[in-house]
């Protein structure tokens, strides 16, 4: 027997299934029943009865891509806040393998970066690499902090509520398991998203979300709410792996872009106007009033010298 529904909100000890049911995460079993080990949200999935604690840390696991700050620079590591009680380390041969470089010209203290989590010891200290499509250091954009067990919800189901997001704001959105978010885009946009993903994590276990965050972003961008909700199916709190972006490229691509608008006005300056050039020129000789200008059958100018 199920004593709670899917999405309550349970407490410590409370008993939310008889034995029947499987005993998952964040509960254990006592006298045939099973009981929540935490404040959390329900999940049920077939027998199998889960607890998705509100608030908590991130807890590295090998393959995992999260975002991180670097806090330290070493003799031939990096320390990296990945937003876990547990340190990060970013090894350099993981970056430049045996070649030797300064470490601090590469990446110092305050970069921001994509990585993946390597390996993890017994210490839970984990171990980070940058190889992998999309991987390396974010330039601009702004970070948002949320909750990890919230980032599935931000995601959406194949991507939706995310990709609703940065196809509306037009603004880049770099997930990390870890639970923070890299936004870039025009900073009135960085500042929605940032609410818009608040939003989410502040509400994630209500229904009807994808239609009030899409209502939210058509009123704040284009001052109407759309005539059509988009029917919301019910998403399973699960802990998954983000879809990579290969922001890397795209920004990449966005400086090569303006490199060439650059050296296109640079040309266009220093190329001489012809017009100019012959106005100069006549100027100089009425001036001296020793060159004169003759015109040939061919309509073209000969210089001539005055006896």
């Amino acid at each position: 027997m199920i004593y709670v529904e899917n999405k309550d909100l349970v407490i410590p000890g409370q008993v939310l299934a008889d034995d029947e049911y499987y005993s998952g995460r964040s509960n254990f079993k006592e006298n045939g029943k099973v009981c929540s080990s935490l404040m959390g949200l329900v999940s049920l999935r077939n027998k199998k009865i889960r607890v998705i604690p509100l608030k908590s840390k991130y807890v590295p696991k090998k393959g995992d891509v999260v975002i991180g700050k670097i806090n330290d620079v070493r003799f031939s590591m990096w320390d990296v806040d990945i937003n876990s009680p547990y340190s990060g380390i970013l090894p350099a041969f993981e970056v430049f393998g045996r070649e030797k470089k300064e470490l601090n010209k590469v990446y110092d203290v305050g970069d921001v970066l994509f990585l993946r989590v390597v390996d993890v010891d017994e210490i839970k200290k984990a171990k980070l690499g940058l190889k992998g499509r999309g991987m390396g250091k974010f330039k601009g954009g702004i970070i948002v902090d949320i909750a990890p067990t919230k980032v599935p919800r931000l995601i959406g189901k194949k991507g939706s509520m995310i990709n609703m997001i940065k196809d509306k704001t037009n603004c880049k959105i770099v997930v990390g398991q870890n639970g923070l978010v890299w936004v870039k885009g025009d900073e009135d946009m960085e500042q929605l998203t940032k609410d818009v993903i608040h939003l989410i994590e502040a509400e994630a276990h209500t229904s009807g979300l994808t239609n009030k965050i899409k209502n939210k972003l058509y009123l704040a961008i284009d001052g109407e709410i759309p005539p059509e909700e988009v029917p919301e199916e019910e998403e399973e709190f699960v802990l998954e792996k983000p879809k990579l972006q290969n922001f890397k490229e795209e920004l990449e691509q966005e400086e090569r872009e303006a490199e060439e608008e650059r050296e296109a006005e640079e040309e266009k300056e220093e190329k001489p106007d012809i017009a100019e050039v012959i106005e100069e020129l006549k100027r100089k000789n009425k001036k001296d009033n020793t060159l004169s200008y003759g015109e040939s059958s061919n309509n073209s100018f000969i210089l001539n010298n005055k006896q």
